[in-house]
């Protein structure tokens, strides 16, 4: 089996490939704080949880934004399963020439989207991703990265709402009865909700005014709730990350 580890801001999301078949997957908090000896007690519950063998695991990727953590991952990697993970970074071959001005600038786990997207639904192509930022990611017809857009994340623009603000509550992200909230929650709630739907659609519309119509794939904890209100999200594919590590993970061996 493979061990695919994807290391973001919010949570490490972990999952196990037998084949081309996702068995089994998780999310954990990105904590900082903790130790490669947590972290591999962690994932050992995990494993027994799942009722998978550990001794099974033969190989293993990563994709990190997070340096501190990227090599304590690596060394619970190292502990639990015994073996040397791929680090998805310079010099690893996916197959996607990237064309941006610093290559190097582009946080991996876009890479391993952009990949896995193309793959399964060719191009030319948009990934949303819904993550700690919301990130759009543009491929051309020739499995080209061309670059993309970023903007804050749902979860800190709520958060944010509520820490800089001294009267506004923190909030869930739900959509709203009607876009004319008629209370403070709701009104924020219609802000949030609608706002990034707009977002989305104005995003892509103005993508597709640079290069023609494109299909646009969303992922991300967010993702399914937002797809369900735009008129733009064709496709919602949650585990996009990890099936694009695991076929980089194969393009390297």
């Amino acid at each position: 089996m493979l061990l695919t580890v994807d290391v973001g801001n919010t949570n490490i999301v972990v999952g196990i490939y037998k084949k081309s078949d996702l068995v089994a997957s998780w999310r954990i908090s990105s904590d900082r704080k903790r130790t490669p000896c947590e972290i591999a007690a962690l994932w050992k519950s995990l494993f027994e949880l799942e009722a998978l063998e550990i001794e099974s695991v033969e190989g293993a990727v990563i994709s990190s934004v997070v340096p501190p953590l990227t090599n304590v991952v690596v060394r619970a990697m190292k502990m639990l399963f015994d073996i040397e993970p791929l680090v998805v970074g310079p010099g690893v071959k996916t197959g996607m020439p990237i064309l941006v001005d610093n290559p190097k600038e582009v946080g991996t786990d876009r890479v391993v989207n952009a990949v896995a997207a193309y793959q399964r639904y060719g191009g030319p192509l948009v990934v949303v991703d819904f993550g700690t930022a919301t990130t759009f990611d543009v491929v051309s017809s020739r499995g080209e990265y061309l670059g993309g857009a970023i903007s804050p994340g749902i979860g800190i623009s709520m958060e944010a709402l509520f820490a800089e603000t001294a009267q506004l509550p923190r909030i869930g992200f739900y959509k709203p009865k009607s876009v004319i909230g008629k209370n403070t929650v709701e009104s924020m709630q219609s802000g949030i909700f609608y706002g990034y739907v707009c977002l989305v659609d104005g995003m892509i519309d103005l993508i597709e005014k640079e290069m023609g119509p494109v299909k646009t794939v969303a992922t991300g904890g967010y993702a399914g709730a937002v797809a369900k209100a735009s008129r733009k999200i064709q496709k919602v594919d949650p585990w996009l990350t990890l099936e694009g590590l695991r076929i980089i993970y194969y393009k390297n061996r």
